[in-house]
């Protein structure tokens, strides 16, 4: 069985690492390059680096922090915001990325993610899925993919720019459709959990890895070790994201680790 992997995410904004709930009130969490390090001491598996404003800005990552920050690692880095084309995930590759992550920019052109995988390799290319549960009673999907729940038969809508612009787009069916196209990972945030700390959105993380073949990352909601442990069994997650926890001391990522391990759930020690 493959081992399980624990994430730590930097969002940054103009250079430097923050986190907010729910995509808002965002707050100081430090140097991108200084977390770096402390994370890959800490036994992380892989490292996400999301300039969580660059699309919305209509701007290209910040190359130098990337490059920065790659500098001081040799755990697998992902990074991603702003990614239009071709020529910005050559340049994150060139810059020190291993995988890129695309999400406004393959939802308003979905052959950009075959083109990438085809150019690149199908494990560089991650597809970033920011999605907002919707009731089927009060809007229904556009392609019929429903989970019941105790609030009634839901839906999940993808959102880009950042959060900001609702697309109407069905999540499952989505992430379905960037698998079929050649993504390599599907990176998966409940916007409804983001930073709140009460648990991932276990219903919309089974879905989506219950619909595809190529391994979900939960991001979203982590509040302490054991919702880590659901998104990665009942949630079927391949690996988890967590931000908030890490950044301001909570946990460390080797406690998780450890706890983890210790519920039979397969991680590198």
């Amino acid at each position: 069985m493959l081992s399980k992997r624990i994430i730590p995410c930097l969002d940054v904004k103009w250079g430097r690492v923050v986190k907010g709930v729910k995509f808002v009130n965002l707050r100081d969490a430090g140097d991108p390059a200084e977390l770096a390090v402390y994370y890959e001491e800490q036994e992380a598996d892989e490292l996400v680096f999301l300039d969580i404003t660059a699309s919305y800005e209509g701007r290209k990552t910040l190359i130098d922090v990337v490059e920065r920050t790659s500098d001081v690692l040799s755990i697998p880095f992902t990074v991603g915001g702003g990614v239009r084309g071709i020529d910005d995930i050559r340049d994150l590759l060139c810059a020190g990325a291993d995988k890129v992550s695309i999400n406004t920019a393959a939802v308003k052109n979905p052959q950009l993610v075959k083109e990438a995988s085809d150019i690149f390799g199908s494990q560089c290319i991650v597809v970033a899925i920011d999605a907002k549960r919707v009731l089927k009673s009060e809007r229904p999907s556009p392609k019929g993919f429903y989970v019941e729940t105790s609030e009634g038969e839901v839906w999940w809508e993808v959102y880009i720019y950042g959060g900001r612009k609702p697309t109407g787009i069905d999540a499952i069916w989505w992430a379905k459709r960037v698998a079929e196209l050649g993504a390599g990972e599907i990176l998966l945030t409940s916007m409804d959990k983001d930073g709140t700390t009460d648990g991932y959105d276990i219903e919309l993380t089974r879905a989506v890895a219950e619909a595809v073949n190529i391994p979900v990352i939960a991001s979203g909601g982590a509040g302490n070790p054991h919702h880590i442990y659901e998104a990665l069994t009942v949630g079927k997650a391949d690996a988890a994201l967590a931000a908030s926890i890490f950044h301001f001391g909570v946990y460390k990522v080797r406690d998780v680790k450890k706890y983890l391990a210790e519920r039979g759930v397969p991680v590198r020690l």
